[in-house]
């Protein structure tokens, strides 16, 4: 590790969505069955830090759009013992609407965001449903206000935030998506967020139907293995298998919380 820090990283699920496979990759799929989705946000801390990745969707926001909201984003942070209000530090991965809803709850919190992203969310492609259907506007509108208000501190590709945390340029589902790299005590974990939906996307190299650069997605999953230290090191965005793979930090959060470090 080229570092002396550490970090514990979790991650914390938040709504659910029943969809089958043929959804979930573009052309379909031809062994279709059902593939759910599942919501995510992200916990990064050490003794010192604490990092948010990303912040959800309202309970308003899933019956707009038919998803089973579980919890807050915030409970699931209480139930690791952090108040949202107090975070300092959140990443927004992409401005899609369950990536960044729920901002308003972090009051304290400064946001990391690519530039590619506000300049993609507020530019011409919002013009067309097939960019800007994943989008809310209000969302989108939050973000440019809090900007005005310096509370966004923005990215032009790759950046250190903090010893042994980054976050890297990958674009492909949306312009300016970012990765979180993360030292732990098993080496550096990879948040691929929606860089690859589920493991399939990326080991199969089947890209999810979402998207506005077929090339940038497909070469990001490269990008992908070259920052995480293996295969098992990358964490897709929505793969409910994330909760099978990685051990709850104890058993009152087993199907709602995984510790990944």
């Amino acid at each position: 590790m080229p570092n002396n820090r550490v970090y514990e990283v979790y991650a914390i699920k938040y709504a659910h969505h029943e969809r089958n496979a043929r959804e979930n990759f573009i052309g379909g799929d031809p062994h279709d069955g059902p593939m759910p989705l599942d919501y995510f946000v992200w916990l990064v801390r050490d003794g010192e830090r604490v990092l948010v990745v990303d912040t959800g969707f309202s309970a308003a926001t899933a019956a707009r759009r038919g998803r089973d909201h579980l919890r807050c984003p915030t409970d699931g942070l209480r139930m690791l013992g952090v108040e949202a209000g107090t975070v300092s530090d959140v990443v927004i991965t992409h401005l899609h609407y369950d990536h960044v809803g729920n901002f308003d709850l972090f009051p304290a919190a400064a946001f990391h965001l690519q530039d590619d992203e506000l300049s993609y969310a507020t530019g011409r492609h919002m013009c067309h449903p097939v960019f800007s259907g994943a989008f809310e506007v209000e969302d989108v509108v939050g973000m440019v206000r809090n900007a005005y208000r310096g509370r966004v501190r923005f990215h032009d590709g790759d950046a250190e935030l903090f010893p042994g945390v980054s976050v890297h340029l990958i674009g492909g589902h949306t312009k300016g998506l970012q990765v979180v790299r993360v030292a732990t005590r098993r080496g550096w974990l990879v948040l691929a967020s929606d860089a690859s939906h589920f493991y399939a996307n990326m080991e199969q190299v089947r890209p999810f139907p979402i998207v506005y650069s077929v090339a940038d997605m497909v070469q990001g999953y490269s990008r992908l293995r070259e920052l995480a230290d293996s295969a098992d090191h990358i964490i897709p965005g929505h793969d409910p298998g994330v909760l099978q793979r990685y051990p709850a930090p104890d058993t009152r959060l087993e199907g709602i919380v995984a510790r990944l470090d």
